[in-house]
């Protein structure tokens, strides 16, 4: 008798726990049999953004906000139409979530995963176009086993805003080319633009539309319809604040965007290697996952694909433009091209494989992914956070977050000694910057990036004019560098140095040397008697 091979095996024991699950099962499909009532989904994202967010409090209690997360805060507070490095989306939506919620880590780090739920929850509105039931839900668990929802949205920068903004718009745009309403062409054009204001890498995006347009056999009704010109006028009305801040200020954004552009034809080749390879590494344990689920059925892929829907097609040249025009810009122009900048198109991927396959999908194997997300998820909390934790408060991190909270109070108390005055403008190394900016409790602004401070020297003289402190690490020697050149230029100043300690859950930890400028007002009157002393010795010391 010939054995029965394993994948034939699997699949009729699927077949067979699913006609009589076991007792630990019930819960779980009860669950995914609730997926069309519309409470499954909603669940499934809420305990996805609740644990994740538990991992983020414990994985870094000892260490402060990320650099970028601060950064969004710190230029959000000023509301405008650009900032110097970045489009806007990412600073609004900081100012929006920061005028609801408490001025906190947790906050911060519950608004970086309820923007990941809140992409999520988009992709379900593009996989319910297609399927039905707990497909839907095996969607969103394959999504969540890549590293594109915890660990990257976690850094809440101009990357990480585009995991909610692609999905919405690719929606907005699959409905619009279907039914040709005036008002989906209207939310295609305003949730494109959105995506292009959180950062331009979504041009990519606009031009992958443009191209499924193109290739799509329904080509001819779209375009002959009023639905692209209304997306376009729509979009580019969306954009024009955007555009004209602009024109008007010398389009920063641009220069910064367009210093990526300096590799050639070997450097090119290098990036777009590892821009490939890096897709393939997220996309690993959900591709494995999916070779179980589909076994042998797998061979039925090319089938599928010749029978996939108008809608998915449409997907499919989305996410085919998606991956083609940015390794294409990045040989022609030699641009830099890390894979994290196309993390956010993951989900067309995910989309195309799960809603493509026209073969069952046993409530099984759903459960079993399930069960899989549901454990890494709890490791990552009650095992990875804390040993994360410790490990960083004895060796720190690169960028020296353990330090941001004790390095602003320190430098508001040595500045409030010495002048008697909240703290008003901080400048120096752009991470302890937009630190101080948040963990002093003065909350003071930021001065401009440490980019622009070397070949602009001192802080414009309306800040000068009120006071202002740098703080630099000891060990950076640039940033060291650049107080040294500008204290004799900056007048009157008091230097400190000084040392912080990292702690955790009241565990000491590793110490770094800090370096203070401050230069108060020209008219400072009130000061403690010591501090107006070293003021006094340090002001005839310049003189």
């Amino acid at each position: 008798m010939r054995p029965v091979p394993f994948d034939f095996a699997f699949q009729a024991m699927a077949e067979r726990s699913d006609r009589a699950p076991a007792r630990w099962r019930r819960p779980f499909l009860h669950w995914l049999s609730a997926v069309e009532a519309g409470w499954a989904v909603p669940l499934l994202l809420a305990c996805f953004v609740a644990i994740w967010t538990l991992y983020l409090v414990i994985a870094y209690a000892g260490g402060g906000l990320h650099p970028d997360t601060l950064e969004a805060w710190a230029v959000g507070r000023n509301f405008a139409f650009g900032y110097q490095k970045h489009p806007p989306l990412m600073g609004w939506v900081t100012a929006a979530w920061t005028s609801v919620f408490p001025l906190s880590d947790w906050s911060l780090q519950l608004m970086a995963m309820a923007n990941a739920g809140l992409a999520l929850f988009f992709v379900d509105l593009i996989s319910r176009q297609f399927v039905t039931g707990h497909k839907r839900v095996l969607v969103l668990l394959l999504l969540m086993l890549t590293p594109a929802y915890q660990f990257h949205a976690q850094r809440f920068n101009a990357n990480a805003v585009l995991l909610a903004t692609w999905p919405l718009a690719t929606y907005c745009f699959l409905r619009a080319f279907e039914t040709r309403a005036a008002l989906w062409a209207a939310a295609a054009g305003s949730t494109t633009a959105l995506a292009m204001i959180g950062k331009y890498y979504s041009i990519f995006l606009v031009a992958s539309f443009v191209f499924a347009a193109l290739a799509h056999p329904g080509r001819r009704a779209y375009f002959s319809s009023a639905s692209p010109w209304i997306s376009v006028v729509v979009g580019l009305a969306a954009l024009s604040p955007h555009l004209y801040w602009l024109a008007t200020t010398g389009a920063s954004t641009f220069t910064y965007a367009l210093a990526h552009a300096n590799g050639n034809v070997v450097s090119s080749l290098g990036e777009v290697r590892n821009f490939l390879l890096g897709l393939a590494a997220a996309m690993s344990v959900s591709a494995v996952c999916w070779a179980l689920i589909a076994g042998t059925r797998l061979k039925q892929f090319p089938a599928d694909f010749a029978a996939m829907s108008p809608g998915l097609r449409l997907l499919f040249f989305i996410a085919i433009g998606t991956i083609a025009l940015p390794v294409l810009t990045s040989l022609a122009m030699g641009t830099d091209l890390p894979s994290l900048w196309a993390l956010q198109g993951l989900f067309l991927v995910v989309v195309l494989v799960v809603c493509g396959a026209r073969y069952p999908i046993e409530r099984f194997h759903t459960v079993n992914v399930t069960v899989i997300v549901a454990i890494v998820a709890l490791a990552a909390v009650l095992v990875a956070a804390p040993i994360h934790a410790i490990y960083r408060n004895k060796h720190g991190y690169e960028e020296g977050r353990n330090f941001y909270a004790q390095a602003a109070d320190r430098a508001t108390h040595e500045w409030r000694e010495l002048t008697g005055e909240p703290l008003s403008i901080v400048t120096g190394d752009d991470a302890l910057t937009f630190a101080t900016a948040f963990y002093s409790p003065d909350h003071p602004r930021h001065a401009r990036p440490l980019v622009y401070q070397y070949p602009w020297g001192v802080p414009r003289k309306a800040m000068a004019d009120g006071g202002w402190a740098a703080l630099c690490f000891h060990d950076q020697d640039l940033c060291r560098g650049w107080i040294e050149w500008v204290s004799p230029q900056a007048g009157p100043s008091v230097r400190r140095e000084f040392t912080v300690q990292a702690s955790l859950w009241g565990r000491p930890g590793l110490t770094r040397q800090m370096i203070l400028l401050m230069v108060p007002s020209r008219g400072e009157r009130a000061a403690p008697e010591s501090a107006a002393n070293d003021f006094s010795a340090s002001r005839r010391a310049a003189e």
